[in-house]
């Protein structure tokens, strides 16, 4: 199971577990790197992410479901 599927699952688990994920071509100028590497921010700054993937996430579905009560 790739990286991508396991957290279209994630995603869809906590939505409605009855969507039908679907994996489609990327548009052209879609970036291809979405975990951007850190390691200079953690050398020169110190710094580090303080939330969890599963925190960001219920956060960002929250988001989302606020924006779309409008």
């Amino acid at each position: 199971m790739n990286k991508n599927y396991r957290v279209a699952k994630k995603i869809k688990n906590k939505i409605n577990p009855n969507l039908e994920i679907i994996f489609k071509k990327l548009p052209q100028d879609d970036p291809i790197k979405r975990q951007p590497d850190i390691s200079k921010a953690r050398k020169e700054l110190g710094w580090q992410p303080k939330t969890l993937f599963e925190d960001g996430l219920e956060k960002t579905i929250n988001w989302y479901r606020e924006i779309l009560k409008k």
